[in-house]
């Protein structure tokens, strides 16, 4: 085993239900030794491919995969520039990957690498709404009568609905339009109606998707806090995250951040300052579960818990890994979870499966994840470009997403 080294870096693209999700496979010169590793970043999965056919796979080639950790600081030295979403992402698929086999050489499932479980089980909450507090609701109940017991709410997705019925003036460009205001209005009304409807026996959750300006989300956060969120989630763009302070003077919403984050110093100065309460980071974004592990632990310092990122954007390779961190970490707070399409249990079989509202990872050495390269080959990504990110105010300014 002196001689392990990496043969090959292969990289593969599928859309089996609308996300294009990039997964990434390490030959080894060990016959059937190989791992699998997530680098989707579904909105530039073609820059993500160029950089591990080019750059991240060919500087893995040759290398020994047990010594994951030198190979993750060499990938994000080597270009000198570092860090930024499409390397990070490239890096990750290949981390996952060295990850996958460590586990495999030593016969354990990913979760026993890391100090083995402190739960059997991941908690995880799903999505879901409708256009008025009554749709709501009832999705709410759906979710409740299958066992969930931490639920995200939305009025009209995360735009909301009065956005495209808004008057625009003459030549205001295409775009997804949405009005910031309407969640002023109607969320908090919202978050009344649903906890008079349902009680205080299930966790509610509300996403603001960094669509206000950091005065309203003040507002916002102290006008739901007497409706006890579980967490609201990114009140705040990563450009205006010193506006955490002024929430945190405001009331005690809890808080949680970190979808668009890719680099240490976006969340070090939050978590070290105590101004949010959950980290929901996208783990291959910020490079795989090499910065995941010092990032939870990091959190649990602080007094911070996990909630990684988890929608249809994130392969099943990348829920596994997810999955395995939340059973492993002490801090962990919840998980996100899509509910998956049939189709994806069997393009990755071994999955974490759900149940009651928890997310179980496979006992399985490594990620316990396969891939069905066949099948995945009968879906081939397009290469359209994202329309939902045009997001513009009813003047047609462009606002983020």
């Amino acid at each position: 085993m002196a001689t392990l080294k990496i043969t090959a870096v292969q990289t593969f693209i599928t859309q089996p239900c609308g996300q294009r999700l990039v997964v990434v496979k390490v030959l080894t010169n060990q016959p059937g030794l190989y791992g699998l590793g997530c680098a989707t970043f579904t909105q530039r999965h073609m820059a993500v491919k160029a950089a591990l056919e080019h750059h991240i796979g060919p500087l893995a080639v040759g290398r020994d995969p047990r010594n994951v950790e030198d190979f993750w600081q060499a990938a994000m030295v080597n270009g000198y520039w570092r860090s930024g979403p499409v390397l990070n992402n490239a890096i990750s698929g290949v981390d996952m990957a060295l990850w996958d086999i460590k586990g495999k050489l030593a016969g354990m499932p990913c979760y026993d690498l890391w100090g083995g479980k402190c739960r059997p089980a991941a908690a995880v909450y799903v999505h879901a709404g409708g256009s008025t507090p009554e749709e709501a609701a009832e999705s709410v109940r759906r979710f409740m009568a299958e066992g969930y017991q931490h639920i995200r709410c939305q009025l009209g997705g995360y735009p909301g609905t009065d956005g495209e019925k808004a008057a625009r003036p003459d030549g205001a460009p295409p775009g997804a339009y949405f009005d910031a205001k309407e969640k002023l209005r109607r969320v908090p009304g919202l978050f009344e109606y649903l906890r008079r409807e349902l009680g205080d026996g299930v966790e509610l959750l509300y996403d603001v998707h960094e669509r206000l300006a950091p005065i309203d989300a003040v507002w916002l956060a102290k006008a739901l806090e007497p409706y006890r969120l579980f967490f609201l989630e990114d009140a705040l763009a990563p450009e205006d995250v010193e506006w955490f302070a002024a929430i945190r003077s405001a009331c005690a919403t809890p808080l949680a951040m970190g979808e668009l984050f890719a680099n240490p110093r976006e969340w070090v100065p939050l978590v070290a300052g105590r101004l949010i309460d959950f980290i929901r980071c996208h783990v291959s974004a910020i490079g795989g579960i090499t910065p995941a592990l010092k990032l939870a632990h990091l959190a649990d310092a602080f007094g911070v818990r996990t909630a990684w990122h988890g929608p249809l954007d994130v392969s099943p390779v990348g829920m596994a890994a997810n999955v395995h961190l939340d059973v492993a970490c002490r801090n962990f707070g919840i998980q996100e979870w899509a509910v998956r399409p049939p189709l994806e249990y069997e393009m990755f079989p071994g999955t974490p499966e759900l149940r009651g509202g928890y997310a179980y990872p496979g006992g399985r050495p490594g990620l316990g994840v396969e891939f069905n390269e066949s099948l995945a080959a009968k879906y081939p990504p397009d290469d359209k470009p994202t329309d939902w990110t045009e997001s513009r105010l009813p003047d047609g300014t462009l606002w983020r997403p």
